[in-house]
């Protein structure tokens, strides 16, 4: 076992939670000891809302060590359902509460014989799974649900809609971008001229799910949440699935293309290689920039994407194909799915990264030396200590990645946005020029580019003071290959002697 002070997933029940409470008129009970409870004030705090965020905390303590948890979660479920009157309450488990294990199907089918609305237990290995493993499968189960039971009754609706309808799948709270990217996936979907069947979870009603067989297909634009779903109904009713995510100007057409191929395929003839050609030569500013005299001083810099599944392979795909900017390696947490990353980014990068490791991947960036860094809010923690200018495209993210304007990220608006993002990460020419010359924000002394804590070499203070004579943007390469030198000839401080005889030695 590894202690880990940095996590990028959280654990599971947070993936339930954030399924639960996306949408509309679901409870949640977490059963959790205190200081689990803490998604609540999360929640509300990073999507700013107005209204209490639907989640009870049934406190384990020592009086339910003593005697069981069963009456005090049972009580707490029906006195929701009575004050609340949800749709549905969905029971969890914390990684700390499943030590006790304890029969918690048990305990959901005795409050559902005095509850109006549904009870259900998230069927989450809380061990096995992290936070977006759980929201897929939690998302999946409440799906099924809804179609079985409305099968049962025989309320499942025959046919399909009129014209050409999509589920849009995968859409919830806390995700990074996640409602503006659904108000552009639905823009575009209209300019199709596509029909949005249903959004889930986010703010919809589970009396709506059984609605899902009537749409010609679904879309699930992230890798995280909504597989599990999509295969489902695949399954079970023939329901063709887009899972090309639409980032960028070359996968938003692909994805575009796919939707064509799916719809005609089920009897309609529509053809949008026009809305394609019109959008990429004429109404995206994402194309025209890249051939521009701007996006072209970018060709050739050097970067590092790390994040999610979905975000980390759009943004290396856009970098390399797209803007010309050479990308040394791309990574992702989700080892769970890394075949799939493997596949989606080898062709765009050197080399890529699959680890939930932060100091590995630190010290990987501090090697490289990159140009710009783009990955989750721990990179851009990275690149302050490295010195290295940052862009966050995805989660781990802090409260300044809920943005109040528009800005998706997805579909010919969100390729402008991450064209923004991208050029203004990077640190330009005339901008390190002026730093050096005024002096700026770069006046750290002996800045450092090392991440790891394995060097025990001290510098002089007139080493120190050659060192910060030498260009803030080539001193972390001179610094790292000087006590490289001292460090093979068994040096333990480094003077100003040792770097001249450094620089002689290895050109640094």
């Amino acid at each position: 076992m590894k202690l880990a002070y940095w996590m990028y997933a959280g654990p599971a029940h947070i993936g339930t939670l954030r399924i639960a409470s996306s949408f509309k008129n679901v409870h949640a009970i977490m059963h959790a000891p205190l200081g689990d409870d803490y998604f609540n004030v999360m929640r509300s705090m990073l999507e700013r809302e107005r209204n209490y965020t639907p989640v009870t905390a049934s406190v384990v303590d020592r009086n339910v060590l003593a005697r069981g948890s069963q009456e005090k979660v049972v009580d707490n479920i029906v006195r929701k359902d009575r004050e609340e009157h949800p749709d549905l309450i969905v029971l969890t488990p914390t990684c700390t509460s499943s030590i006790l294990q304890e029969d918690l199907k048990n305990f959901c089918d005795r409050a559902q014989i005095d509850s109006k609305g549904d009870v259900m237990l998230a069927d989450v290995n809380h061990y096995r799974y992290n936070e977006l493993q759980a929201a897929d499968r939690s998302l999946h189960q409440i799906v099924q649900f809804y179609l079985e039971k409305a099968r049962k009754k025989g309320e499942l609706p025959e046919g399909k809609t009129e014209k050409p309808s999509v589920n849009i799948i995968g859409m919830t709270t806390l995700g990074f971008h996640n409602n503006h990217d659904c108000t552009e996936l639905k823009r575009l979907m209209a300019d199709l001229g596509i029909e949005v069947n249903t959004v889930i979870p986010e703010d919809a009603s589970v009396n709506d799910l059984k609605l899902m067989p009537r749409a010609w297909f679904n879309l699930v634009p992230y890798r995280e949440i909504g597989v599990m779903t999509a295969d489902y109904l695949e399954r079970e009713f023939a329901m063709p699935c887009v899972d090309i995510t639409p980032m960028g100007i070359v996968d938003t057409a692909r994805c575009i293309r796919k939707i064509q191929a799916v719809i005609n395929a089920q009897g309609a003839t529509v053809d949008y290689e026009p809305f394609i050609d019109e959008q990429t030569r004429f109404v995206s500013q994402a194309a025209w920039f890249s051939r521009s005299i701007d996006c072209q001083n970018l060709t050739g810099k050097k970067a590092v994407v790390f994040g999610d599944n979905t975000h980390a392979a759009a943004l290396t795909k856009i970098l390399s194909r797209e803007m010309g900017i050479h990308v040394l390696l791309a990574g992702t947490y989700c080892k769970y799915d890394a075949e799939w990353f493997t596949n989606e980014v080898s062709d765009y990068c050197d080399r890529v990264l699959i680890s939930e490791d932060n100091a590995e991947i630190a010290d990987a960036i501090a090697q490289l030396e990159p140009a710009a860094i783009f990955g989750t809010q721990m990179e851009r923690h990275i690149g302050k200590r490295l010195n290295i200018p940052c862009g966050v495209i995805a989660a781990p993210i802090h409260i300044q990645n809920f943005p109040l304007g528009y800005k998706p990220f997805m579909g010919y608006e969100g390729s402008n946005q991450l064209v923004d993002l991208i050029y203004n990460s990077f640190t330009l020419g005339m901008e390190d020029h002026l730093l050096e010359i005024f002096g700026g924000h770069d006046t750290k002394e002996g800045i450092t580019k090392t991440m790891s804590a394995e060097s025990n070499l001290g510098w002089s203070r007139d080493g120190l003071a050659e060192l910060n004579k030498i260009p803030g943007f080539v001193r972390g390469k001179v610094k790292r290959n000087t006590e490289k030198f001292a460090r093979d000839r068994n040096i333990a401080e480094i003077t100003a002697e040792v770097l001249y005889a450094a620089k002689e030695a290895v050109g640094v």
